[in-house]
This record gives structure tokens, sequence and C-alpha cells, in this order.
């Protein structure tokens, strides 16, 4: 019965919040990617396997002296109780100069910190990286004070993501 609901619960996730694009639309970057919000999620389609993408976000956000709090790896997680899931990576990640400043705007915004990206494989096949717009986070904190931060996190996060997802 609860492998039943898991394999409800992950299906309905996949298609609601990382396969569906109802709530957002699709978005080509000047550089020709693609990209897909919804739900306050950006998504971008890697040309890489999921281990190859996570590889290239770790080394580009240590290259810009980021803090890697964990690499979760959800797939092994559902192996140990004998459940499958296709290659799903979650980074957590920070920068205490930069999240203290969101913290000392609204102090709540430490729930939503560090920082994170998800990668994942879809049914298909496809690789996607996604996180949370920091607007979501501003309009979920009441962040009006922190614009230039905000700005610097959105323009930081979209760099990671493009870097990491790109050949």
């Amino acid at each position: 019965m609860y492998r039943v609901l898991s394999l409800i619960t992950l299906f309905l996730l996949s298609t609601s919040v990382f396969g569906s694009h109802h709530g957002g639309g699709q978005h080509k970057s000047s550089d020709g990617l693609t990209h897909f919000e919804s739900h306050g999620l950006v998504k971008y389609k890697s040309a890489h396997s999921v281990f190859a993408t996570v590889d290239k976000l770790v080394e580009r956000l240590e290259a810009k002296n980021m803090t890697i709090f964990n690499r979760i790896d959800h797939a092994a997680g559902a192996k140990k109780v004998n459940l499958e899931l296709r290659p799903t990576q979650l980074i957590i990640f920070g920068n205490p100069k930069v999240g203290t400043k969101l913290m000392q705007c609204s102090q709540t915004t430490a729930i939503d910190l560090p920082l994170k990206m998800l990668i994942w494989e879809d049914a298909q096949g496809d690789v996607w990286l996604g996180y949370h717009r920091p607007k979501h986070l501003a309009k979920k904190h009441r962040l009006d004070n922190c614009g230039e931060v905000l700005k610097k996190v959105s323009g930081a996060m979209k760099m990671f993501a493009e870097y990491a997802t790109t050949k």
C-alpha cells in the first residue's frame, strides 16, 4: 500500500511540478538555452546526464567560493528501501555573506536557505535542473528591502544553471 501511495505521489509531482508547464512558459535565453518556469520553479533542460550536470554545477559553485552543504542522491535513498527512482539529486549550497543579508531583511527566509538546485531525469530520459525563483522567496518572506541582493542571487542562480546544463 505504501509503495502504491509513494508511486502515485511521485507521479503527481512529476506531472504537476516537474513535468507540466502550466502556470508558466517556455523561454529561450539570448544564448538559445531552453528553460521553463512553472509555479515558481525555473527549469533548464540539460545537455548532460544527471551525474555530469551535478558535477558541472558543483565545479562552478566551488569555483565561485560557494559552500556545498550537501549532495543528496534521492535515487540511492530509494534503492536502500527497495524502491526505484530515476536519477534525482539535490545540491544544497550557499554563501553566508548573501544568505545573512536575506535573513536580515526577513528572518523567516532562513527556512528556505541554504539555496537548492534539483537535477533529475524525467520519464522521457531528459535531464533537468530546477530551482525556485528568488522572486518567489521575495513574495513568500516579504523581502521588499532586499531588491539588490535578490537581483544578485537571481543572476547567480541563472549563471550556475546555464553553466551546468550546457556543453
